[in-house]
């Protein structure tokens, strides 16, 4: 599972699962004329709620966490993890609401046959619905606002670049290479000059031509990663970015169109990536 690949939209999720965890373990009713001494139950009290809203939350950001941290998102009955997930955390926040308006338990729990009045929610309900409504806001908003779609975890920094004209340790053509010789002195295979094939002058030929570069019908597809983030633009170029490429994480070039390559994501999406300076190569 990486990490990496995870968005500002699943931190949303993970935040509201954990708020929804921790709602789980306060009341779930209140009364107003109560006694110290009564034990009001928690949300882990009622059944209905804990299915309907706590578990049903958590497996639903569950769902959505590790379809994203996969590199293939398996699906079942032809829908991804992430749809299920998505799903889930609606039906939390749904049953949530409905049981803000309708408090499950009763005056047979305390035993005062409703001279205290109705019961009302406790601030274990009250703060599950506000985290089933973050977790089916994040689910449903991430793929859409591009706020949301921001990689997670930032990015290392880029090797800082050689400056310009500075040469590594062993000199030219380091490493292996020797050095060329001074004026005078041409190199071993060389002609001197006056010597068949060295024009006047004793300037040296070029030794070998520049190679071809291969054509476009010879693309192969390969595993590339990009030194820093990078938008993945539609292939029917919509200026919208449809996902965002992030350092330590390979994608396949399935095509090159000019100097742009068609890149497709760890699930499934493919799209245009216009700079592909600096990339390297798996």
């Amino acid at each position: 599972m990486n990490i990496r690949s995870l968005t500002r939209g699943d931190g949303v999720v993970i935040g509201a699962a954990v708020l929804l965890f921790i709602a789980s373990f306060l009341d779930l009713y209140s009364f107003d004329n109560v006694p110290d001494s009564v034990d009001l139950p928690s949300l882990w009290g009622s059944g209905p709620v804990v299915f309907s809203v706590v578990l049903a939350g958590i497996i639903g950001a569950a769902l959505l966490v590790v379809a994203r941290g996969l590199p293939q998102v398996p699906k079942i009955a032809g829908l991804d993890l992430g749809q299920f997930g998505a799903a889930f955390t609606v039906f939390a926040a749904w049953s949530a609401l409905g049981n803000i308006f309708d408090v499950p338990g009763g005056f047979d729990n305390i035993g005062n046959n409703g001279e205290d009045g109705a019961p009302s929610p406790g601030i274990g309900m009250i703060l599950a619905l506000v985290a089933t409504l973050l977790l089916a806001a994040a689910a449903l908003a991430t793929p859409l606002v591009p706020a949301l779609k921001g990689a997670l975890i930032p990015a290392p920094r880029p090797a800082t670049p050689q400056p310009y004209g500075a040469q590594p340790p062993g000199g030219y053509g380091y490493p292996g290479a020797q050095q060329p010789g001074g004026y005078g002195h041409p190199q071993p295979g060389q002609p001197g000059p006056g010597q068949p094939g060295q024009p006047y002058g004793g300037q040296p030929q070029p030794q070998q031509a520049q190679a071809p570069q291969p054509p476009a019908g010879d693309f192969s597809p390969f595993w590339f990663a990009v030194p820093v983030p990078r938008p993945l633009f539609a292939e029917d170029g919509s200026p919208t970015p449809i996902a965002e490429l992030a350092p330590g994480t390979w994608y396949l070039a399935v095509e090159q169109r000019g100097a742009a390559l068609v890149a497709q994501t760890q699930d499934g999406r493919r799209g245009v990536l216009q700079d592909t300076s600096g990339i390297q190569r798996g």
